[in-house]
């Protein structure tokens, strides 16, 4: 308007002008001009009085824009307004919501339509919503809720497919892209599509066919609406005229061992109209095209020759890069040979069909793996259709499960058998302590009984060693410094490695502390030592190293064994000879040895396995012939809130006294070795009652006999220790128990939930057991 006012002035004027001139009357001239002026303002004072309003016409908008742009895009769009009306929607919302409900009263489970409702609400609330993985059959949807419209009265729903790394990506990327642009100029129409038989991906070639255009967009349309199939069983594109030349379908399944999921499917002109025809034109372009598949495929004719194989199958049948077998029994063992040749022909003659065979490769020939076979027609000299999947990562997967395994069995044979040999040199020990408190030294039998004892406990380490592999050792946890230990342990490693070995030790920086047996940590490494010395004769040095390695190192190492955390590393390394890699998957196992014979057990590195796996760690061995090997122990680093008082690492003082009063129950299903705790108590002052099973031990303290102390066996055939004591503990609850047991102390606890309980391992002395015995009347709550 104040762009009109000056033009309406000079009109004014000019107008004016006219008059005056044509009538020499200055005063009719001035009328005339105010007049228009006045005529002018009023139109304008009646303009903004009495503005122009929007018809019905003008208020509503056109859907018809907004369907056209959302049939252009690849998800399911659909507009609501306020009051839950479904005002617009694309075409593929309704193939994939058949019907085009209302959103959010979409038919999906009952847990995705809350999801989508709350998106909803949330929308008209914050302008968004999301939701992610709403199962609509076999699709996976993402869904935006967007609140739009001039006075944001409409919800703008848009439904998205969720598309996972696999597979199904690298060929959707191949048949879009240049390879796909290529396989078209040489006539191959390609089409990638879901196990519910929609359209994932299509090249150039199939697009136009198919829709007429190169740049169609066909992704979650359904692909048999695109194809028609006439009386002789010959198939069309459903949109072109008759009679035109019929297409040739060959379908590569893309999940191995399954016939309805997804698929490519390579589309070609059967220029024989179905008649057969030697295919060999096309039978070149299919070669082209499986040579660029990731996976394990080969052609064989109807004789059974090889025709074709792509660098996938080769790698997985393990042949070398130019080697090309005659026939496909060439790559199985020779007893499978006679079931593929069968197979063979009868797809390559019968009737067009598909199965697997379980094979044995020639060069893996422990290991089945399962040979896809799909007769195939209209290729020419081609018949059968062969599919190998290369599975060495998952026979690597499957070894290391069965290691695992084997292990494990191992670990319980041998700690049962460690848990039987501590009952009798429990025994033997036991008796030679009681013969030696009746010899002095200088008596004939003296050095006799010592020898027997001394024998036992070497045998008592054995088992040890064998509970340590077993991780069924009683371990004694502190919070140390793994730089503290070694120190402590490097006199002695000195003595041990000799003059030709030279020891060098390193720490890194910013070490964490860790919870382990500092006694146990020692013995591990004095065993790697060990081994680096006896893997040096000639000499060499042996290195040990300390240091830390954060979470972001773990996460860089991808190592599929070694969680992410933070941990500090020790590493045991030499330069000696090496170990062979046939043997470097053996070395943990307990009596594996290449050692000498009557110069190893075979139980110390399954030992320093043990107590490391124990420990709540990892270990690692690394090795090349002739440049040595290096052994790498990660512990967790120990995160406490208030940190844990240090305990001295000091023997504990031995009592002078063992000697008691008070009435003792002895519980010990072997014979042998309650004999020896009954006459050992006794000797120290004690009345001992024993008994040899839990419901005999109930019966003695029913009997009303006054029991000061109870010591128990923990594994007892009917009625364990532990339901024993807590049958025990209703009548005497202040009673104190001692259990003795061969087993790890951690791995009873977990089952042993009872208070003022002590412990005490097998195998022991007479003054171990006297001094248990006073620790714990010592403690024992006031009555």
């Amino acid at each position: 308007m104040r762009a009109l006012l000056p033009m309406l002035l000079a009109a004014a004027a000019i107008s004016a002008g006219l008059i005056w001139w044509a009538t020499r009357e200055p005063a009719l001239a001035a009328g005339f001009g105010a007049m228009l002026i006045a005529i002018a303002a009023l139109g304008i004072w009646f303009t903004h009085l009495f503005p122009r309003t929007e018809t019905v016409a003008d208020s509503i908008p056109d859907w018809t824009v907004a369907r056209t742009a959302a049939d252009a895009s690849n998800m399911a769009i659909a507009v609501t307004d306020r009051t839950g009306r479904l005002v617009c929607a694309s075409d593929l919302f309704g193939e994939w919501f058949p019907g085009f409900p209302t959103p959010p009263g979409l038919p999906l489970e009952a847990s995705d339509a809350e999801r989508l409702a709350a998106a909803g609400r949330a929308a008209w609330r914050d302008v968004e919503g999301h939701v992610q993985g709403i199962a609509r059959g076999a699709m996976r949807l993402d869904a935006d809720v967007t609140r739009t419209g001039r006075a944001d009265d409409f919800l703008l729903w848009r439904f998205t497919p969720i598309r996972q790394a696999s597979i199904i990506d690298d060929f959707n990327r191949m048949l879009s892209g240049e390879a796909g642009m290529q396989m078209a100029e040489a006539g191959i129409m390609a089409v990638l599509i879901g196990g519910e038989g929609r359209i994932r991906a299509a090249n150039p070639a199939f697009l136009q066919r198919a829709a007429g255009k190169m740049d169609a967009n066909l992704s979650g349309r359904d692909f048999a609406s695109y194809l028609r199939v006439d009386d002789k069983g010959r198939v069309f594109f459903a949109r072109e005229e008759r009679n035109l030349v019929p297409m040739r379908l060959i379908q590569v399944p893309l999940k191995q061992g399954s016939s309805d999921g997804p698929m490519l499917i390579v589309m070609i002109d059967d220029e024989s109209g179905g008649a057969g025809g030697d295919g060999n034109s096309a039978l070149s372009y299919i070669e082209t095209l499986l040579s660029l598949l990731p996976f394990g495929l080969a052609m064989a004719d109807r004789d059974g020759r090889m025709l074709f194989v792509n660098r996938a199958f080769a790698r997985a049948a393990g042949l070398q890069p130019d080697e090309k077998p005659a026939y496909p029994g060439d790559i199985v063992v020779r007893e499978d040979q006679a079931a593929v040749a069968d197979v063979l022909r009868r797809y390559a003659l019968g009737p067009q069909m598909s199965g697997d065979l379980a094979v044995r490769m020639r060069a893996q020939p422990d290991e089945p793996v399962a040979l896809s076979m799909a007769g195939v027609r209209g290729l020419g000299q081609a018949a059968v259709l062969l599919s190998l999947k290369d599975n060495g990562e998952e026979s690597r997967l499957k070894r290391q499960v069965a290691q695992a395994t084997k292990m494990q069995a191992i670990g319980q044979l041998a700690g049962g058998v460690a848990h039987d040999f501590n009952n009798i040199l429990t025994a033997i020990i036991g008796h030679c302590d009681l013969m030696l408190m009746r010899h002095t030294p200088g008596d004939s039998d003296y050095d006799d009984i010592q020898q027997i004892k001394s024998n036992s406990n070497r045998a008592a380490g054995l088992t040890r060693q064998l509970l340590a592999f077993s991780r069924q050792q009683t371990l004694r946890p502190q919070i140390l410094q793994l730089p503290d230990i070694v120190a402590d342990v490097s006199s002695l490693l000195n003595r041990l490695l000799g003059e030709n070995v030279k020891l060098e030790v390193s720490h890194g920086r910013s070490l964490g502390a860790v919870r382990a047996d500092p006694g146990q940590l020692e013995q591990v490494i004095v065993n790697l030592c060990v081994n680096a010395r006896d893997a040096m004769p000639n000499g060499g040095t042996v290195n040990i190293q300390t240091y830390a390695v954060p979470a972001a190192k773990v996460r860089e190492m991808r190592n599929e064994i070694l969680p992410v955390s933070d941990y500090t590393a020790m590493r045991v390394s030499d330069t000696g000879l090496g170990i062979p890699p046939d043997l470097l998957a053996k070395i943990f196992e307990p009596f594996f040895t290449t050692k000498e014979l009557g110069k190893g057990t075979g139980l110390g590195l399954s030992t320093v396995y043990g107590i490391v796996k124990q420990s709540g760690g990892y270990i690692f061995a690394e090795s090349e012939l002739g440049r040595g090997a290096s052994f790498v122990i990660y512990l967790p680093v120990y995160a406490a809130l208030v940190e844990e008082e240090k305990p001295a690492r000091k023997a504990a003082e031995k009592r002078a006294e063992t000697w008691g009063t008070g009435t003792v129950l002895v519980v010990e299903d072997e014979d042998m070795v309650r004999a020896v705790a009954e006459r050992a108590l006794t000797r120290q002052g004690y009345k001992v009652l024993t008994a040899a099973d839990g419901e005999h031990a109930l019966q003695v303290l029913a009997s009303g006999e006054h029991i000061d102390l109870m010591i128990s066996d923990v594994v007892m055939p009917n009625m364990d220790g532990p339901t024993m004591v807590a049958q025990a503990r209703q009548t005497h609850p202040l009673l104190p128990v001692v259990f003795m047991s061969g087993y790890a102390e951690e791995q009873l606890r977990k089952s042993i939930d009872l208070a003022n309980v002590a412990f005490l391992p097998k195998p022991f002395s007479v003054a171990q057991l006297a001094e248990a015995a006073r620790e714990a009347l010592a403690v024992r709550p006031k009555m």
